[in-house]
């Protein structure tokens, strides 16, 4: 997003893609009314909504009752969470940024070195098919996620929280007569969160950190009776669960550094602060903050005058909302998520009494389509050689 919307401004940039495409199993793929918003602002956002999605219109919790979030009166075009598999959406953001003659995509080119002058910061060293190759640029960006290797590089250490769970996901089938959106369940020191994927459900199973040693050991006919428990109605698919090779582990992590930025140095998304799935706020806050970024940065690299404080103010102005955001979930995982892993019965009590006030529960579906001050794009859109060509813009 951020390669995006820089060389939307004529801006030379290079995006370093460590790997040979953009396919990943289960990573994350939520998309909310604030990253569609974004993709609007930019006339993308009717292009993407035509790639194979869904589209979640309400939340169903595990309360009982069952308390409903519906994002379905949200001020947006955009009422709803899409799901869609991230590779394409990658795909569908790089072949826009390619019609702008300043951006250049580069896979299966790993970092491992950086290039530093004089104390600062200036390039970076990679490794192609075919070698090695350096590249020389007045700003390196870290966007490499919650295992950032640049960080490693750079030697930082973020402050670090510790969520009580990890999540095993996988996924079965899903029937004509199943329902649709998001479904919770919880009992018995069991929590199960159902994602409608069309054919298929994506499932998130919460275990307590540091079990899934011995929920392997114990085999998978365990998981299999946990989900027939919670949900009697995927009783009948869950013997397609037949190898551990179809469940992925999640190790959930949650962490920020202190400092952002260093000469010649930023870091954006996970790189800069590793958000909890609870909630699905990881793409979307670094989309966000990709879009902070760009506002800010843009005039001063197009002006050759990119200063220290440029970076201190694109923390600035992303720090706080991704602090309260982390310690809300930090909450909902030590207040909510964790007594009922307990088996605590009660976890979902005061929740659910909450969601009960008219004017408080219309706050959940807004900080989940929203999150805490959504960015919006301040930037116009430079020619592409298409419109050269053409005599136009698109």
């Amino acid at each position: 997003m951020l390669a995006l919307l820089l060389a939307r401004q004529g801006i030379p940039v290079v995006l370093l893609e460590a790997h040979a495409d953009f396919d990943r199993d289960f990573r994350g793929d939520t998309i909310h009314p604030a990253t569609m918003q974004v993709l609007d602002e930019i006339g993308l956002a009717d292009g993407a909504l035509e790639l194979s999605h869904r589209k979640i219109r309400q939340a169903v919790l595990p309360t009982e009752p069952p308390v409903v979030i519906d994002f379905g009166r949200l001020p947006t075009r955009f009422p709803f969470i899409t799901l869609m598999p991230q590779a394409r959406l990658l795909e569908f953001l790089t072949a826009e940024a390619a019609r702008f003659p300043s951006f250049r995509l580069v896979m299966n080119a790993p970092v491992r070195e950086l290039v530093r002058e004089s104390g600062c910061l200036c390039g970076v060293r990679y490794q192609a098919p075919d070698g090695w190759r350096e590249l020389r640029a007045d700003l390196v960006v870290a966007a490499d996620g919650r295992f950032s290797r640049l960080r490693h590089l750079a030697g930082v250490r973020p402050i670090e929280t510790s969520p009580p769970m990890d999540v095993l996901w996988f996924r079965l089938p899903r029937g004509p007569s199943d329902p649709e959106g998001a479904i919770g369940r919880f009992g018995r020191g069991h929590i199960l969160i159902l994602l409608d994927r069309g054919v298929v459900w994506q499932i998130g199973y919460l275990i307590p950190k540091g079990s899934y040693a011995a929920l392997h050991a114990a085999g998978l006919v365990v998981l299999r009776n946990a989900v027939a428990q919670l949900v009697p109605w995927l009783a009948d698919r869950t013997d397609q669960l037949t190898d551990w090779k179809q469940v992925a582990l999640l190790s959930v992590a949650s962490d920020r550094l202190p400092r952002w930025y260093q000469p010649g140095l930023l870091f954006i998304g996970d790189a800069a602060h590793v958000m909890s799935p609870v909630g699905g706020n990881g793409i979307n806050y670094a989309v966000q903050d990709a879009v902070a970024a760009a506002n800010v940065l843009s005039g001063p690299l197009k002006a050759g005058r990119l200063r220290l404080r440029d970076l201190a103010a694109v923390q600035r102005r992303r720090d706080w909302p991704t602090r309260l955001t982390q310690v809300a979930v930090t909450q909902i995982q030590n207040q909510v998520l964790a007594p009922a892993l307990r088996s605590e019965s009660r976890a979902f009590d005061v929740l659910r009494v909450i969601l009960r006030v008219p004017l408080v529960r219309e706050l959940p579906p807004r900080l989940l389509a929203f999150g805490v001050r959504p960015e919006h794009v301040r930037l116009t859109r430079a020619r592409t050689a298409a419109d050269s060509q053409s005599g136009g813009e698109r």
